[in-house]
């Protein structure tokens, strides 16, 4: 089956078989009407809230429906999938389908297909129960989540089922420190290219209608990094580019275990970007139409909430720096235009509250590094761990810029950066094109 959306045409990669045990339980549950979607790995200390939350938020609002949760799990070792069945079935009584990843010969339920281990391998499997039981309005949530409540259910399905959009992003809370591959890379640069306000697109809570599930399994992604750990920028990305409607829902704070920026997130800058820059790539026809971005339509009541704290340490992200501008020079002069080389090579003895990686430098940074990945010119692991010293000077910058700043002020400087990214499109093309 081939499905087109609105603006796109797919190869159908084929279909995804199922384990028997799913397949029984679907046979028996025939269809539905809403689906909820939690993928998991070793997650049973967090997941029985989840859980309960879901069921919570499924009885509450969406009574009437028929609903089904699905525990997509990728072999895990302490008992989770057990969790799971407890905590739905002790106090509701949605029903439940437990699929497990072929991770493990321990694992009593597993899915017969052959994809790699990861959180898209996941999905795709929850996308393909979707699809079999004809459900319309869809959700997936993390499993490691101590902020959700019953109402995340229906901010991020209520969008889908009754006002008719296909796309739900999340919207939270967040420190002003944290998420900042997100607020200085992924949200400005996403923003710029595809022309839509989405302020979390990797948030990692989505909801989706039936048919953009459908349509995301015709997508032949499934055996690539987009199966490990891309999933997120993916279905942001495409549900956009291909012109599904998308709007966002306030979903309060998120909690999980906040990290330090300049610890090492080598390997997450690494798989994030580069998702970010293989899209570009799959979808150039789109973003190279000159456009403004504009608004989504928000969904939910905004209010403050407290915030875990985040700790950052300015001086160990400026020594990166430092030892990138000592160690990395031969590489970056592979990736970047010279000048933008010059304006890095000037913040060499800058130290303290003097150092600022100002923000149209760091635009021409990303979108520098976007040319050489689709140029070929360095290997792509070797280009995308290259940006992490870079990274990490501009996070300190950052830091520095708005130290005594409040929730709004920060805001406003990360919209001052999303214009810098809109203004420098034409500096993208043309160095995308090979014309700098």
């Amino acid at each position: 089956m081939t499905l087109e959306g609105p603006e796109d045409s797919a190869r159908d990669p084929g279909p995804l078989e199922l384990g028997e045990e799913a397949t029984r339980a679907l046979e028996q549950i025939r269809s539905a009407d809403i689906l909820v979607g939690i993928p998991s790995y070793n997650n049973a200390r967090t997941i029985g809230h989840v859980v309960r939350a879901v069921c919570a938020g499924l009885a509450k609002y969406f009574p009437g429906e028929r609903a089904v949760l699905v525990n997509s799990d990728g072999g895990s070792q302490d008992g989770t999938p057990e969790v799971v069945r407890q905590a739905g079935l002790h106090n509701y009584d949605p029903r439940t389908i437990l699929v497990a990843h072929p991770t493990s010969p321990v694992h009593t339920i597993i899915t017969p297909y052959h994809g790699v281990p990861g959180k898209g391998s996941a999905f795709r499997t929850i996308f393909r129960i979707a699809e079999v039981l004809g459900a319309r309005a869809c959700a997936v949530v993390d499993s490691d989540l101590r902020s959700i409540t019953p109402e995340w259910v229906e901010l991020l399905i209520r969008p889908i089922s009754e006002y008719g959009f296909d796309f739900v992003a999340p919207l939270y809370r967040r420190h002003k420190y944290d998420g900042t591959i997100t607020n200085s890379i992924v949200y400005p640069l996403t923003r710029a290219l595809y022309g839509k306000k989405v302020r979390q697109p990797i948030g990692g809570d989505f909801g989706f209608s039936g048919r953009l599930a459908a349509y995301y399994l015709t997508k032949d992604v499934w055996d690539s990094d987009v199966a490990r750990y891309g999933i997120d920028i993916w279905m942001t990305t495409t549900a956009i580019a291909n012109g599904f409607r998308a709007c966002q829902a306030y979903l309060g704070a998120k909690i999980h275990d906040p990290r330090d920026p300049a610890a090492d997130l080598t390997g997450m800058l690494v798989q994030v970007v580069g998702a970010v820059f293989d899209l570009m790539e799959t979808y150039e026809h789109v973003w190279a139409q000159d456009g403004p971005s504009g608004e989504v339509p928000l969904f939910g009541f905004q209010y403050e909430v407290g915030l875990e704290p985040v700790h950052v340490n300015v001086e160990r992200m400026m020594a990166a720096f430092r030892q990138g501008l000592a160690d990395l020079v031969p590489v970056w002069e592979q990736v970047l235009a010279p000048q933008t080389l010059a304006g890095l090579l000037a913040l060499k003895g800058a130290a303290g509250e003097e150092f600022n990686l100002p923000q149209d430098l760091w635009v021409r940074v990303i979108y520098d590094f976007a040319a050489a990945y689709r140029q070929r010119r360095v290997y792509h692991d070797h280009l995308l761990r290259a940006l992490t010293p870079l990274y990490l000077g501009r996070t300190a910058s950052f830091v520095l810029e708005t130290w005594e700043a409040d929730a709004a002020a920060v805001e406003e400087n990360i919209e001052a950066l999303c214009g810098r990214y809109e203004a420098l499109r034409p500096y993208l093309l043309r160095a995308w094109r090979g014309d700098t």
